[in-house]
């Protein structure tokens, strides 16, 4: 049995819709009353040890996907909760959803360096995604405002932004066929880095992009109501954007899905529209 967690967020609703058709997969997360869809339901809960131990019994294959809403501290309890439970109910084979290995400047590549570091020293087999950072997750960060401005923090970087649902497939992708991918780590980048100019010619010809400095945009953030941790998340994001760390592009996405990546700008532009 393959069991996929965060059945509720937009990769694993994602995941789940890829996996819809099969009998062996049951989808797992804290709120069971939220799952619309074919596939069984359990409840899932990293904060809840309980929920793990029974909702790991007679899986075989663990999709883990990354609980990377929180502080550090918070989202590695989390993440070592899910593996100590399923060595202890006997899963053969963890895919965990991490983080492209030139994210490790991001705030939140902590967690994710971590997580691998532990299913790599652990009794189950693994195999590790290394996700590019959303195309729909740039689209907002950088998305036009009435006037058709582009403001952000991004200077002349480039991200190899890769879309959602692409991750997705290759994820259920491994899941549906683990011991081919045993041992690996994957990283899933797009074919194609794309800037602040690229975005704004997405959305039109009345679009424009116009760079701002970090520190408005803190002010703009701050103003928002987003959560303490959030802020230095979404600022870092930016910044290492801006810097040029993340625009290293890749084909093993390709290799996975058997066929071209989505380009990450008809996702953005299909988002807009």
């Amino acid at each position: 049995m393959i069991l996929v967690t965060g059945a509720t967020g937009a990769l694993g609703t994602l995941i789940a819709e890829q996996l819809a058709d099969r009998d062996d997969v049951v989808l797992g997360t804290r709120e069971p009353g939220r799952v619309r869809g074919p596939l069984p339901v359990r409840r899932i809960d990293f904060d809840d040890p309980r929920t793990l131990t029974d909702g790991f019994t007679d899986v075989d294959v663990l999709l883990l996907i990354s609980a990377g809403y929180g502080e550090d501290d918070t989202v590695i309890t989390r993440h070592g909760a899910a593996i100590d439970a399923a060595e202890k109910t006997g899963v053969g084979h963890i895919v965990y959803t991490s983080l492209t290995a030139d994210g490790d400047h991001l705030p939140y590549a902590l967690p994710h360096r971590w997580t691998e570091r532990r299913l790599r020293s652990g009794a189950a087999n693994w195999t590790i995604l290394r996700n590019g950072l959303y195309a729909e997750l740039l689209g907002q960060l950088a998305a036009p405002g009435p006037d058709g401005r582009l403001t952000a923090p991004l200077g002349d970087g480039r991200l190899a932004a890769v879309a959602r649902a692409d991750l997705a497939e290759a994820a259920a992708t491994v899941a549906l066929d683990p011991a081919a991918h045993a041992g690996r780590s994957y990283e899933l980048v797009g074919e194609r880095a794309i800037g602040g100019a690229d975005l704004a010619r997405a959305h039109g010809p009345a679009a424009s992009y116009e760079p701002e400095t970090l520190a408005r945009t803190r002010a703009r953030l701050d103003a928002s109501g987003a959560e303490p941790f959030q802020v230095p998340m979404l600022l870092g994001t930016y910044s290492t954007i801006a810097a040029g760390f993340m625009d290293r592009t890749g084909g093993e996405l390709r290799q996975l899905l058997g066929r071209t990546p989505r380009p990450a700008l008809d996702v953005i532009a299909g988002q807009a529209g």
